[in-house]
């Protein structure tokens, strides 16, 4: 993402001026203004031009709200816009304090990335999957009556809300007034700052929503507008407070809370320039193994050190991500069902390692986005994030070497129809084994991809196939080839374990696109 700041040679008039001549949204991206801080009578957010298409978004039934995205695509309308639109109306119904709320906020910005692989005639259908799901929730749950956010009264300054420590206490104070008091003033300066502030109380903890809606909200700035940012990222804030009371009664013990300014100090890593040794593939598989198999302190003490070392900070993240990647290949499946649409031995959803992968890519993310003291930083939270969760796990992952076996003679050319079949027959050990010799091959990812994508589509995931078909894209692309596969391994497992639980509104979006 990229990153802007203030022009200090512009006088308070002259930025004025300058804001009125270019826009709101431009004058952001530039530093000439701060995000805003949306306003309307009574207390109540509002969000100019896109307002609207916001309360369209939060006060339509989701059967009659498609039909109408369906007719304004057709006559021109940007898909952003109503991600954007949509974006915005859970951040004001939910706050960041709703668990479906989240989830869905959370798989808006991957809808979009899936829209721009869908063929043209196609393109909206993940969008639209993602807007039905949002809506019906926000509808749910009282429509335009049922408002989470509301306007806030920031402290008189930045320097008054006095910085990340400041905010971080008063998080962990579970003072909710004087936390989002102090993130209100901390966001009318410069929005890279105020982000880094952000991440001191996201690296507070470990929790996948806690990650995964920091960076999501962070990256729906591309969509929305930098001028929405306060209300996209205070949703964090308000998370974590509420995380905060739960911590309190079920895990008083925070070990991270120390470790984690121990290690910064004790390898001096706040204030030095990143690394750039990018060690071979031995280094990286045995970083993976020792980072999935360790304890979390130990997984983090070693993170710390390899930094400190000199390791890039793309190397150790590929490293952590890899070990995460190994959580899916590893995992037993559910001991039972926990609701019909996670039946006993499936491991998509709220799994152990769908879980753990969209926490370690979000959190590399976040590093690279992040200062450098918070690019360290996350990649040592990330580590301990990730390790601490092999006990109970497969001794050995998949695809499991009897089934690779069995498949060995299938022709080349039949791999991915055969892959299909066994998603159908929610077979995950041979989808796994099947998409995992096609890579084996050499063959083209594109096919393999275009297999995976029409089911995080068609299917309900249990609120996680965008973000988790997103998170493999992702790091399928920044892995060395020699490893990449195991994403798309991966992503094969879940999607046969996620296959029968059609998703609400895809016959819908697709019959409305079919007459389009």
């Amino acid at each position: 993402m990229d990153r802007y700041h203030r022009r200090e040679f512009l006088v308070d008039v002259g930025r004025g001026m300058l804001v009125a001549s270019v826009g709101s949204a431009l004058a952001v991206d530039l530093g000439l203004a701060p995000p805003a801080l949306a306003e309307g009578p009574d207390g109540r957010l509002t969000f100019g031009s896109m307002e609207p298409l916001v309360d369209l978004m939060q006060d339509t039934p989701a059967d009659r709200l498609l039909p109408i995205v369906v007719e304004r695509i057709k006559g021109g309308a940007d898909l952003r816009e109503f991600v954007a639109a949509a974006a915005l109306a859970n951040a004001r119904a939910f706050g960041g304090q709703d668990y479906d709320g989240y989830h869905a906020l959370m798989a808006l910005a991957p809808s979009y990335q899936m829209a721009r692989e869908m063929p043209q005639g196609l393109r909206a259908l993940p969008v639209l999957k993602v807007l039905y799901r949002n809506t019906n929730h926000i509808q749910q749950t009282g429509g335009l009556a049922h408002e989470t956010l509301h306007t806030v009264e920031p402290a008189p300054s930045a320097s008054a809300a006095g910085g990340p420590e400041a905010l971080r206490d008063a998080v962990r104070g579970q003072d909710m007034q004087g936390a989002e008091r102090a993130f209100a003033a901390l966001v009318r300066g410069p929005l890279d700052d105020a982000y880094n502030d952000l991440l001191y109380i996201v690296q507070d903890n470990i929790n996948v929503h806690r990650v995964v809606l920091a960076w999501r909200a962070w990256a729906m700035l591309d969509l929305t507008g930098k001028e929405h940012a306060h209300t996209m990222l205070r949703q964090s804030v308000r998370y974590c407070v509420d995380e905060e009371k739960n911590l309190r009664a079920y895990a008083p013990k925070q070990e991270l809370r120390s470790l984690l300014p121990r290690l910064l100090d004790s390898y001096h890593l706040v204030g030095r320039t990143a690394g750039d040794r990018r060690p071979d593939d031995a280094w990286v598989e045995k970083m993976c193994d020792r980072i999935y198999a360790a304890d979390r302190a130990s997984a983090a003490d070693a993170v710390a050190g390899a930094l400190a070392d000199g390791v890039a900070p793309e190397v150790v993240g590929e490293a952590i991500s890899l070990a995460a990647n190994q959580l899916v290949l590893h995992d037993p499946g559910r001991a039972k069902a926990d609701s019909p649409a996670k039946p006993k031995g499936s491991v998509h959803g709220a799994s152990v390692g769908v879980h753990a992968q969209d926490a370690a890519n979000a959190w590399r993310n976040i590093a690279r986005v992040g200062n450098q003291r918070n690019s360290v930083a996350s990649l040592i939270v990330a580590a301990y994030h990730t390790a601490g969760q092999a006990g109970g796990l497969l001794p050995q992952p998949y695809p499991l070497a009897a089934e690779r076996e069995k498949i060995r003679d299938v022709a080349p050319d039949a791999l991915l129809s055969e892959a299909e079949a066994a998603i159908k027959a929610g077979d995950q050990a041979r989808a796994c084994a099947l998409v995992h010799r096609y890579g084996e091959l050499g063959k083209s990812a594109r096919p393999a991809f275009d297999l995976l994508l029409r089911y995080a589509i068609s299917e309900d995931g249990a609120l996680h196939a965008e973000k988790y078909y997103r998170t493999v894209t992702e790091e399928f692309a920044t892995t060395r080839p020699v490893f990449q596969w195991r994403h798309l391994a991966a992503l094969a497992r879940v999607t046969a374990s996620e296959y029968g639980h059609p998703a609400p509104g895809v016959d819908l979006a697709r019959r409305l696109l079919a007459t389009s």
